[in-house]
């Protein structure tokens, strides 16, 4: 933007918890009202908070619940820090509210504890959480990966999921208002494939979760559901976009001639549904975007 006047302001602190020695990257961003493309929300739905919304499905799902009025604060790893301000800029631009930027690691509770805590403070509550984060690792054997390896991922997947569900459902009980938590599984946590069985597990570890913490939280006007895409079209997959059958196949699925990637944002519009009022019947659920390739 040549203007100087239309610039984004970006501040860096250094947040340290009184509970730990723990740090993390808080950056704060705030856009002048008079920039033009900005289309101003008459009022916040709320506040937002998406793990892993750097890129990929984190990223889309943020922009969406930005685009539906949330103020929405987003989170990665440190290494991920520059994509972060770039997609707060864009929740910004979309909205007029502000955003917040937290780098934190989600399998390090003090981390996840002083993030919603971070969140809460600058934007004012919290009311949907989106445990989003994940990693995956392929082409290994049962017999082949270690025990770190086995462990790495489920720290991420399983034990990240349960410390953002476990600090978000506390801060919204204390609320007093009821809220929204919603984690990621995927199609792999209903149906396992060959060569991923640690992901696997991980995120059918994911829908048991869910599904507790559905039947705790209730009584507090606490929705908890997860999604568990198909194939999207994420770097994740991206090896196989020109040959979808070969990743079917180690899952055990059929070829689909008129199968296609899903896009990110197929699984933003079910998370921006269940983040709403109108979903208040709708918890203790895993449900799965995934083109009609698994059925119940």
């Amino acid at each position: 933007m040549a203007n100087s006047s239309k610039m984004v302001h970006l501040q860096c602190n250094l947040n340290k918890t009184a509970s730990s020695a723990t740090y993390l990257l808080v950056t704060r961003h705030s856009l002048p009202t008079l920039l033009p493309t900005v289309k101003m929300a008459a009022k916040s739905l709320g506040v937002a908070l998406v793990t892993g919304a750097a890129q990929g499905l984190g990223r889309a799902i943020a922009l969406r619940l930005a685009k539906d009025g949330y103020k929405v604060a987003v989170n990665d790893i440190a290494d991920k820090s520059d994509q972060l301000k770039t997609v707060a800029r864009e929740i910004e631009q979309l909205n007029g509210l502000e955003s917040h930027c937290v780098t934190a690691d989600v399998s390090n509770e003090a981390e996840v504890e002083a993030m919603v805590d971070s969140v809460t403070k600058t934007l004012g509550g919290l009311d949907v959480m989106v445990a989003n984060a994940g990693i995956i690792t392929r082409g290994k054997n049962v017999t082949e990966y270690t025990a770190e390896e086995w462990d790495k991922i489920f720290a991420v997947n399983t034990r990240g999921v349960f410390l953002c569900y476990k600090y978000a459902a506390k801060q919204l009980i204390t609320q007093g208002r009821g809220g929204r938590i919603i984690g990621a599984s995927s199609i792999a946590g209903r149906k396992a494939g060959a060569y991923t069985s640690a992901y696997c597990a991980s995120k059918f570890a994911v829908r048991g979760l869910t599904q507790s913490a559905a039947l705790e939280l209730g009584e507090h006007g606490i929705t908890v559901n997860a999604y568990a895409p198909g194939f999207m079209k994420t770097a994740l997959t991206e090896a196989f976009w020109d040959d979808p059958d070969t990743l079917l196949s180690k899952y055990g699925l059929a070829p689909q001639p008129s199968y296609k990637f899903g896009e990110p944002e197929d699984i933003a519009s079910l998370v921006s549904y269940l983040a709403s009022k109108e979903a208040h019947y709708i918890t203790g659920q895993t449900i799965s975007p995934n083109g009609g390739i698994l059925s119940d």
